[in-house]
């Protein structure tokens, strides 16, 4: 899902050939600093290398219905439909509780 924290992210820009040839030291600078880096041939932007969870919440967004059922809930949640975590939690337990386990027969 999004992130709920505003972090400043550095942005590297790296030529495309300089790129290639440290490919597993760009990775890494992406994936433990969380580093988005823009990959350049001859000074024009043409691709870049981001943390891989950012990309999947960036292509989650892309579907339509990923989209219509977050308005659906920001909506829900400003017409005061929400509880705290607390009450969901306990509701949660409660449900739980109540279920007896039942076994298999034989």
């Amino acid at each position: 899902m999004a992130r709920t924290t505003a972090a400043v992210r550095s942005v590297q820009h790296l030529a495309l050939t300089k790129a290639r040839i440290n490919l597993g030291a760009v990775v890494k600078r992406v994936h433990l600093n969380k580093e988005y880096v823009v990959l350049e041939k001859d000074g024009i932007p043409v691709a870049a290398v981001m943390p891989i969870d950012e990309f999947e919440d960036y292509l989650e967004l892309q579907d339509p219905a990923m989209r219509a059922h977050i308005r659906e809930s920001n909506a829900e949640y400003l017409a005061g439909k929400s509880r705290s975590a607390e009450e969901f939690l306990a509701e949660i337990r409660q449900s739980t509780q109540r279920k007896p386990r039942q076994r298999r027969s034989r």
